[in-house]
């Protein structure tokens, strides 16, 4: 098949959609597909500056939510003009990412499948992007569910994702759990030596990692408040962010009221080939996600390459991460917001090495039996061919 991968979001950047997309592709293509991808990425510069990024600025002063919207608006637009464009190499599917990709992507004519990677209206609502209740959020979840019910299939990431998408809509959808690379993100533990040279970090340094978007709902502030109770028994410790988001203001600030700033590295958005190197250098990796306004975490695709990767993980039990952690057996889980449990579990990670060694090796056999690249993409592949055969 021909198919085409469709995103309103930039691509590739740093986050968990652009990884799903990249590591889709590559299963398609090993099982014999061709696959092309669009986004935002492939608009000028100039012209998403002065159509979507600029008035959406200015109209997010005048009342929050209405900017959100009007970019939403306009790339649906765009993708829908790019798709036109393309429409001649013949594409047998298109796999929109999003709400607004999809509605791009029905229009084209092109039998369309859509990935509900989370809940768009009330993540937009935790980040504070929208109002609750507002006129911007009621339109929102209009488009959602208009989505929903224009495209073909529907595949979810989590079953709590399918659930919503049936209790919004209607629509009865296909929950296959989100998947990495299994050749890609692999241990890689003797080159952690020549990973901290090459990053500035000393050999007897305890790296704890968190490969996190820096937003509310992932619970990026909780391992700094864990820290001082770590550092108390492991002072030689430090916490490295690898990622960006709207909490940054707030993580910055926190670190300095708590005199942290030497003990913590913010990395920023960094490539994601060059988060192997960090997950090899580390030693332990926190995914302390947490609910926040109705939004849990899916299945998450960090936490699946920190499993995958030869470290082992630490993680909230909230959403997804409950499904795909197994406490004391294939990683740990403390309950979200909790800074004694996050900081002792580190502090026992630390103190038993060889506990967090076996914790990674039965993590990176789970994944290899359950979450390989190449087992959804065929599972992607039957479900391409169903929505076809409408």
């Amino acid at each position: 098949m021909k198919i085409l991968l469709t995103t309103v979001f930039d691509y590739p950047h740093a986050g968990g959609l652009s990884t799903h997309v990249t590591t889709l592709k590559a299963g398609l293509e090993a099982r014999g597909h061709e696959v092309d991808v669009l986004s935002f990425s492939d608009i000028s510069p100039l012209q998403q500056k002065l159509f979507a990024k600029g008035p959406s600025f200015v109209l997010n002063k005048l009342s929050k939510g209405s900017g959100i919207i009007w970019s939403h608006q306009v790339r649906q637009k765009m993708l829908y003009g790019l798709i036109q464009k393309h429409k001649a190499k013949g594409y047998d599917i298109i796999n929109a990412q999003e709400v607004f990709a999809t509605l791009a992507s029905v229009e084209s004519g092109i039998p369309t499948v859509t990935t509900v990677h989370g809940y768009m209206t009330y993540e937009a609502i935790s980040r504070g992007s929208v109002v609750e209740d507002s006129p911007q959020a009621h339109y929102l979840l209009q488009k959602e569910i208009e989505a929903y019910t224009k495209t073909r299939k529907i595949i979810t990431v989590d079953q709590r994702i399918k659930d919503y998408v049936l209790k919004q809509a209607g629509v009865e959808a296909t929950a296959i759990r989100n998947f990495i690379d299994v050749n890609g993100f692999k241990p890689d533990k003797e080159n952690r030596l020549s990973y901290r040279q090459k990053h500035g970090f000393a050999e007897d340094t305890n790296i704890i990692f968190v490969p996190r978007r820096l937003t509310k709902k992932n619970g990026v502030i909780y391992p700094v408040l864990a820290l001082p109770q770590v550092l108390e028994k492991y002072p030689n410790t430090m916490l490295v962010y690898a990622g960006m988001g709207e909490a940054l203001g707030e993580l910055k600030s926190l670190i300095q009221e708590k005199g942290l700033g030497e003990k913590v590295k913010l990395l920023g958005a960094i490539p994601h080939e060059l988060i192997k190197e960090f997950y090899a250098l580390s030693d332990i990796v926190l995914v302390p996600s947490i609910h926040s306004a109705g939004v849990e975490e899916a299945t998450s695709i960090s936490a699946l390459e920190a499993m995958g990767s030869g470290s082992p993980l630490i993680a909230s039990a909230v959403g997804g991460l409950k499904e795909i952690v197994s406490h004391e057996k294939d990683g740990l889980l403390v309950e979200e917001r909790n800074v004694d449990q996050l900081a002792q579990a580190m502090i026992y990670l630390l103190d038993h090495p060889e506990v967090g060694q076996k914790l990674a090796e039965h993590a990176r056999r789970k994944i290899e039996d359950e979450y390989s690249h190449l087992a959804a993409a065929k599972k992607y592949e039957e479900i391409y061919l169903a929505a076809l055969q409408q």
